[in-house]
């Protein structure tokens, strides 16, 4: 029978307690996802309302609980006495046997004497709240270790599939703990009987498995990280997510590769962004027997540092790795930081090898299988040369050269070719050519507080560089090359042979390059008094002239 007492002081006290916990554990769950960035989720709810329940039940539940009360037997006090002792020497003996058995003192609750029967009520709300504070456990596991402070000691965000495992194997283990203490229940034919269910669901699934292991292992011996470039099987890849069952991996041209795990851990792996992001390429080269290897490895040396990604130190180097039927094989090893551009750069230096190998007239062969016939291409070249000579006829310099000069001015000419994005002439390097600008565009660069600005731009017909020709002086500006371009390039062994045989035309070169440095530094204004321009042509004019006689040794 159950004696139901009327409504107390702690009845009220334990009524009043509910709203006040649920709100305190509500703010304190509010401050942890506003401040701190933990996100609780719906499971905190309930974790708040039966934490404000069990706690006053755990304080007051004896006073307010209806409690069971002993049905009155018909025995006296004496023989309830002697009931009692029977009981008592029955459980003493009992408990000495099981001394004896397992060697240890086993505590025993006595049933009925001293201890009041736990209410399922309080069993099931302990069991409900142990559940529900694992969700709790697991969001701030989640943000303090592994959002913070794995991500901070290892360097690179956590992985998802380590944090989900943990997070099972530790649900497990509380419901295991709830069904052995609050329930009492013996988990030994559980165990027994999920080790068999165990190695059965094993042997059908061990290729998962594997992958899940092969998984643990790469994020323990940590060959690589989120965001790192790779070489596995031959792709170059970079590494986007490491799951339960497979490694996903993105190559340069946005496909994505999802390897196992097991795969992945048993190849040879070559992390291209560990321990820096710089990094070794290298590409192979052909080329004829015919052109001596040295100067073959500084025309490829010279395209490699100009091709866009390229790294100037360390610097580029050019190894013949052999010789085959009908070619040398070249290999040349740069260095680069970005693997994302890395098929971009590669292009930018077979390109730029093919252009600087042109300007050198260093063949790049054929295979031998191919029957290579070349027409004659002099009526081409007549027509270029025709073009040159026409626009050397509308540059004033130019202009003091007369047929004959300039007829063997171009015929001793170079006719180079520059691609898209190459430079041509680079500020502050010492020049000993002049170029006319045969077809395309280029641009020319000034560079000014470490940034180039365009000044111009130069097309068919046009020239530069003749002050470098001229004078020896270095390089006033860049030249980068718009579009594909075809240039002749002047030297000045070619123009000195020309002024030794003329000091009339020698002359005439003083008087018009000291008019345009002039023009250059403004003297030339308009509120410039006569007198004063003409000293200052005739000292200008004195200057380069001196140079010139120094500078072609006349």
């Amino acid at each position: 029978m159950f004696a139901v007492q009327p409504m107390t002081q702690s009845a009220i006290i334990a009524v009043a307690m509910v709203p006040l916990l649920f709100i305190s554990t509500l703010a304190v769950g509010r401050w942890l996802k506003r401040r701190q960035g933990v996100s609780l989720g719906f499971f905190y709810l309930l974790f708040c309302a039966v934490l404000s329940i069990y706690v006053p039940l755990a304080f007051f539940g004896p006073q307010i609980l209806p409690q069971k009360t002993p049905a009155p037997t018909a025995l006296t006090q004496a023989g309830q006495l002697k009931e009692i002792e029977k009981q008592i020497a029955g459980l003493e003996a009992t408990l000495k046997a099981t001394r004896e058995q397992l060697g240890k003192e086993t505590p025993v609750a006595l049933a009925g004497h001293g201890s009041v029967p736990r209410s399922a009520l309080m069993r099931h709300l302990t069991a409900v709240l142990t559940l529900l504070s694992t969700f709790v456990i697991i969001a701030l596991l989640r943000r303090y270790f592994w959002e913070l402070w794995f991500e901070r000691k290892q360097k690179s965000p956590a992985p998802k599939f380590l944090s989900q495992l943990l997070s099972l194997l530790l649900f497990i283990g509380t419901v295991l703990t709830i069904v052995a203490v609050d329930y009492g229940k013996d988990l030994t034919a559980f165990v027994f009987g999920s080790t068999v269910v165990v190695g059965i669901v094993g042997f059908a699934m061990q290729d998962l498995l594997g992958n899940i292991i092969a998984g643990i292992a790469l994020e323990i011996g940590k060959p690589f990280k989120i965001g790192d470039w790779l070489i596995v099987d031959t792709h170059r890849a970079e590494v986007i997510e490491v799951n339960w069952r497979s490694t996903r991996l993105r190559t340069n041209d946005d496909i994505h590769l999802d390897l196992p795990n097991k795969t992945v851990a048993g190849s040879i792996i070559t992390n291209l962004s560990y321990p820096t992001q710089q990094h070794g390429v290298r590409l192979r080269l052909n080329f004829g027997y015919n052109i001596p290897p040295n100067r073959i490895k500084e025309c490829v040396v010279r395209a490699a540092l100009r091709a866009n990604g390229v790294l100037g130190t360390p610097l580029p180097k050019v190894y013949l790795r052999e010789f085959g039927e009908s070619f040398a094989i070249y290999e040349i090893r740069f260095w680069i930081l970005e693997e994302a551009h890395y098929n971009e750069i590669c292009d930018s230096v077979r390109t730029n090898v093919w252009y600087e190998a042109q300007r050198a007239n260093i063949p790049i062969p054929f295979p031998v299988r191919t029957l290579h016939i070349e027409k004659a291409r002099g009526s081409k070249e007549d027509d270029k040369l025709e073009a040159a000579r026409a626009s050397m006829r509308k540059q004033p310099f130019l202009k003091l050269l007369d047929e004959n000069q300039a007829s063997k001015l171009l015929s001793n000419a170079r006719m180079l070719r520059f691609g898209r994005g190459e430079r041509v002439i680079e500020q502050g390097d010492q020049g000993l050519s002049m170029f006319i600008v045969s077809s395309g565009e280029a641009e020319v660069l000034v560079k000014a507080q470490s940034h180039d600005t365009r000044v111009a731009t130069l097309k068919a017909g046009d020239y530069f560089g003749e002050m470098s020709l001229l004078t020896g002086e270095p390089r006033s500006a860049t030249v980068v090359a718009r579009s594909d371009c075809e240039m002749w390039e002047i030297q000045k062994a070619v123009l000195a042979e020309i002024l030794q045989q003329n000091e009339g035309l020698v002359a005439k070169l003083g008087e018009l390059l000291a008019k345009r440095r002039m023009e250059l530094e403004g003297v030339l204004a308009a509120s410039t008094a006569r007198p004063e321009i003409s000293a200052k042509q005739r000292e200008y004019t004195e200057g380069i002239l001196e140079r010139l006689y120094s500078f072609f040794e006349l």
